[in-house]
């Protein structure tokens, strides 16, 4: 009978802790602001693009383009870029560095584009050199830094460094400057329906993520 009521007690006690949880909301504002802003007011245009141009069973390149992106701080401090997709849901392709062109008018996939940063042709403040870095892991551990051009994408972040081979992310930095490259793909036309104008809408937000 001991026994029993030793067991039930532990039973009660062990249901009591379980009925609690704590809740820790925590964050940090900073007076750190910055201003990201693109050439031509963001916008790409293709122009006319005729069927006929299109490939038939494989995907169809579109000319490249380019943007320029300046990013303005009041001051120096850290940060990344990610890039969310307004056309969620439109890309053939799925990656996050592929954004979608929109549906046709039977509801397919138009086509995709991506948008690269080459550090070799960005410059951030009065630096001699600087190299990217990201990050999959929301900044929790960086790639290693290097000059190659990288993809901006949807869940990782991109940033710059004055250290080559660093693992540490982005420097602070107040000013920078960078030419984007912007590829777009036409879906195959097999898979689209092209019997009446098709837009292509394609809509991204750039976003500063301070560290």
């Amino acid at each position: 009978m001991k026994n029993a009521l030793i067991v039930l007690a532990f039973l009660s006690g062990a249901a009591q802790a379980a009925s609690t949880v704590e809740l820790t909301v925590t964050g940090l504002i900073t007076p750190m602001a910055c201003t990201p802003v693109l050439s031509g007011g963001g916008l790409v245009d293709f122009g006319k693009i005729s069927q006929k141009d299109l490939n038939q069973a494989t995907g169809t390149r579109l000319p490249l383009k380019y943007l320029t992106l300046t990013v303005s701080c009041n001051a120096a401090g850290r940060y990344a870029l990610r890039m969310r997709d307004n056309r969620d849901g439109t890309a053939h392709v799925n990656s996050e560095i592929y954004y979608g062109l929109g549906l046709d008018h039977s509801g397919n996939k138009l086509g995709v584009y991506s948008v690269s940063f080459d550090p070799k042709q960005t410059v951030v403040d009065d630096l001699p050199q600087i190299y990217g870095t990201e990050s999959t892991t929301g900044g929790v551990a960086w790639r290693t830094s290097n000059t190659n051009p990288i993809d901006v994408g949807s869940r990782s972040l991109l940033g710059f460094t004055d250290v080559i081979g660093s693992v540490a992310g982005p420097s602070a930095i107040q000013n920078l400057t960078s030419t984007l490259k912007l590829e777009a793909v036409i879906n195959a036309k097999q898979n689209l329906d092209l019997s009446t104008d098709t837009p292509m809408d394609g809509s991204a937000t750039l976003e500063v993520v301070y560290l």
